[in-house]
């Protein structure tokens, strides 16, 4: 039985109208899509797996993997007993249900059910929360409730502060960084950008970094004593510029396309495929969406060759490694040298090693990233890794209180 609560919290409008003529394509430059590499040249993960089985088990268990997935009992976050509707005044509230096999929000007014739409895709590896979007036709859509990470519950999504709409259209460029590859069947006459609903590759896959891998697979099926990799990337083999540029495809923050996405492939430079961003001071570059920028700001950076993979296994989950990093950390920062962190006089080393990234690459709140909860008005801010590499006392005094 539904039943009602009162919360003085957002005051909400409810947009029952899906295909209304508000329609939102985010900040992007529409560009025809015939450039598009086409789905004919994905083999998909699974098939890498013949050949690369452990990575493959390593990268299954990664964020890039889990940032997209069909949405079912396995996938999806979040409680959808009814006692965890999300209420927005006395009248309306959006439910997370289930019904039979089957996910879906739907929007209730005066207990009514008005307008319900089910979880197609989930977005996001559940780190810090996971979004979901559903297929109208060839369009894709956000839905109105995200699970939040942090407090373990339904939340308004992102950016839905004064409505609950459930017509927030999903772009290319959205795709381009939350999936290996999607199908733009996008006309002059859409009113946003239109998809395959059978070509496409998600989650951020192996293919995504060495490039579709069809040909390579044939070559190597019909000449498997071959040692050397054929038609394929080897990342590790990159430029600088190279390897950065791949990363900021994803981590530089918003970038303006000139070329369609899923156009860029893995080795290209980026400024012939985007804008060349402004650079901004570290100040006003957002924790969430652009850690090129930060970290470029760094002295770190600035002093070395270092790029991402300098530090990160693409490959590999390494969430809550903390000592993994400060290994890395000390193949510059060495006891032998003379930049190495003041407190090993006075800390015992084996904690200062554990605490290398909290106290000079503290995790802070987005601005970008922001839900709001349910009773409340002021919206709550998702924690992320800082990637500006500098001196935060503040943080580092209150990691020390926490050793006494």
């Amino acid at each position: 039985m539904l039943f009602f609560r009162k919360y003085h919290a957002v005051a909400v409008v409810i947009t029952i109208t899906i295909m209304g003529l508000s329609l939102n394509n985010c900040s992007q430059n529409k560009s025809a899509v015939a450039n598009n590499p086409g789905p004919e040249k994905f083999a998909g993960s699974q098939a890498c797996a013949r050949c690369h089985k452990d990575i493959y088990g390593q990268h299954v268990q990664s964020f890039h993997h889990l940032t997209t997935a069909l949405a079912n009992a396995q996938t999806l976050k979040g409680n959808f007993d009814s006692a965890n509707n999300f209420f927005f005044n006395d009248h309306l509230f959006i439910a997370a249900e289930k019904k039979q096999d089957s996910f879906y929000q739907t929007a209730y007014l005066y207990g009514a059910p008005k307008l319900s739409r089910p979880f197609n895709i989930v977005m996001g590896s559940g780190k810090r929360g996971q979004t979901s979007i559903y297929w109208f036709g060839n369009y894709l859509f956000q839905l109105p409730l995200t699970y939040f990470t942090e407090t373990n519950e339904w939340t308004v999504s992102p950016g839905y502060s004064r409505k609950a709409d459930f017509n927030r259209s999903i772009t290319s460029r959205c795709l381009e960084c939350h999936s290996t590859y999607f199908q733009e069947i996008t006309t002059k006459s859409s009113k946003a950008d239109e998809f395959s609903k059978s070509n496409f590759v998600l989650g951020v896959e192996c293919e995504k970094c060495h490039g579709p891998g069809i040909e390579h697979i044939a070559f190597h099926e019909k000449n498997p004593n071959e040692k050397i990799g054929h038609a394929i990337v080897n990342p590790a083999k990159f430029s600088r510029i190279q390897s950065l540029d791949l990363c900021r495809l994803c981590h530089g923050g918003a970038l303006n396309k000139t070329r369609p996405s899923f156009s860029f492939e893995a080795g290209n430079k980026l400024v012939d495929y985007f804008q060349e961003d402004t650079a901004k001071p570290v100040s006003q570059i957002d924790v969430h969406g652009n850690q090129y920028g930060m970290l470029a700001a760094s002295k770190c950076f600035q002093n070395s060759e270092m790029t991402c993979i300098t530090c990160h296994d693409a490959h590999k989950n390494e969430s809550k490694q903390a000592m993994q990093f400060y290994v890395k950390c000390e193949t510059c920062h060495k006891s032998s040298s003379h930049n190495i962190c003041k407190l090993t006089e006075t800390v015992k080393q084996n904690f200062l090693n554990a605490n290398c990234i909290n106290c000079h690459m503290p995790e802070q709140a987005s601005k970008a990233i922001m839900v709001i909860r349910q009773g409340e008005t002021i919206p709550t801010s998702a924690h992320m890794r800082s990637h500006y590499i500098s001196v935060y006392k503040d943080i580092s005094d209150q990691i020390l209180r926490t050793k006494k």
